[in-house]
């Protein structure tokens, strides 16, 4: 069954009638580019083809129930005071959402609403932000608004920040709302300029998921990003952005040790994004491969979020691929998936050097996909 199908049938069995809208919202494989965003720099991901979608029939005045098809549970709030939920989880994104739609102006209307999707959680593939853009496109149809991708990706993000306490920037966000079908997508997490990159139709995008699952709130996630403030303060910068190496070796021996290590991450790797940006647009995988590589052995050395499954996948595909690609650990870190860029040719082969070689923590093979690159978000039903 679809996960169309799923989501409606589930919306029927819940409700005993049919939705009036329904939007989807792509979940997101980060090509280069870790941590970054929330320093103001440079990330270059691709949407895939696992997504969220919310079905949604609006009654005016009535109250917000909302069916999670994948948990079996339910929430029911006023729309027009809503609060965060004692028991967070996903109920607090989708109360965050409401809450600022309701602060942008937005009248957001009640009514019965079901979200279901294939993003598994924790493997860090973006389940929250597919979940946060679609319920936004979704109630935005309801209230008779359309806005622009980017302020969609925006509240998105502000949504994440509010209930959830995820102090996240806005590459996932903009990922799901902003992508486009064959094309990475260049992003300035500042300035919010967006670069379509083309990819070569040989070109292969492998995600293998570890096995182990992560949590971002739980997973130190706020406490790097308070390490990236501390450095970016200590070298006198608005953010990590505006730093570069000299201002780096100045700061070794009087910022304690480990900002400096975060910092270097970060600054090293808003370079190689940018460098990967440009080697990819030239067809150059060797460059992007090396890029690639460096990403995630900063990401263990100085950043300090990967893990011993997710370094020993990334050593496997590198090893595979050969110097035309390369591996590294992808999204918030500690645990979740591993991304590899190759030539279609090298597929399965590194594929089954993956199956041949590595099992998740409870002993299982590990998920392999290959994916494409999938369009961004939209209202496909109303």
């Amino acid at each position: 069954m679809s996960l169309s199908a799923r989501l409606r049938t589930g919306f029927a069995e819940a409700y005993g009638a049919a939705p009036l809208i329904e939007a989807r919202a792509p979940g997101r494989v980060n090509l280069i580019g870790e941590h970054t965003d929330y320093n103001d720099g440079f990330a270059m991901p691709v949407a895939i083809g696992p997504e969220t979608r919310v079905a949604f029939l609006p009654e005016a005045g009535a109250d917000l129930r909302v069916a999670a098809l994948d948990f079996g549970e339910s929430d029911c709030f006023d729309p027009a005071t809503v609060s965060p939920h004692t028991e967070g989880g996903w109920r607090n994104y989708v109360r965050g959402v409401v809450d600022e739609l309701r602060r942008a102006g937005v009248a957001v209307p009640g009514g019965a609403l079901a979200i279901a999707g294939s993003i598994a959680r924790g493997t860090g593939l973006s389940s929250s932000a597919s979940l946060e853009v679609a319920l936004t496109h979704a109630l935005l149809a309801a209230a008779g608004q359309s806005w622009r991708a980017l302020d969609i990706a925006l509240l998105a993000q502000r949504a994440e920040c509010g209930f959830p306490g995820v102090r996240c920037g806005n590459l996932d966000q903009i990922a799901s709302a902003a992508t486009t079908a064959g094309h990475a997508l260049l992003i300035d997490c500042r300035s919010l300029a967006l670069r379509q990159i083309p990819l070569p139709d040989d070109i292969a995008i492998m995600i293998v998921q570890s096995g182990v699952r992560r949590g971002l709130v739980d997973g130190e996630y706020n406490t790097r990003r308070a390490e990236c403030e501390r450095a970016a303060a200590f070298m006198g910068v608005a953010a990590l952005r505006d730093a570069d190496e000299a201002m780096l070796a100045a700061a070794q021996g009087g910022l304690d040790e480990r900002a400096w290590r975060r910092a270097r991450h970060v600054i090293g790797d808003n370079r190689r994004t940018r460098e990967a940006a440009e080697a990819l647009a030239a067809d150059d995988l060797i460059a992007t491969g090396r890029l690639m590589r460096e990403s995630h052995l900063s990401q263990a050395a100085d950043f300090a979020i990967t893990v011993p499954h997710t370094d020993s996948l990334a050593g496997l595909l590198n090893t595979a691929i050969g110097d035309e690609g390369g591996a590294r650990q992808t999204g918030g870190g500690f645990g979740g998936a591993v991304v590899a860029i190759m030539r279609r040719a090298r597929v399965e082969t590194a594929r089954n050097a993956v199956l041949a070689n590595y099992r998740t923590p409870d002993g299982a093979l590990p998920d392999v996909r290959v994916e494409t690159p999938a369009a961004g978000a939209a209202v496909i039903a109303r």
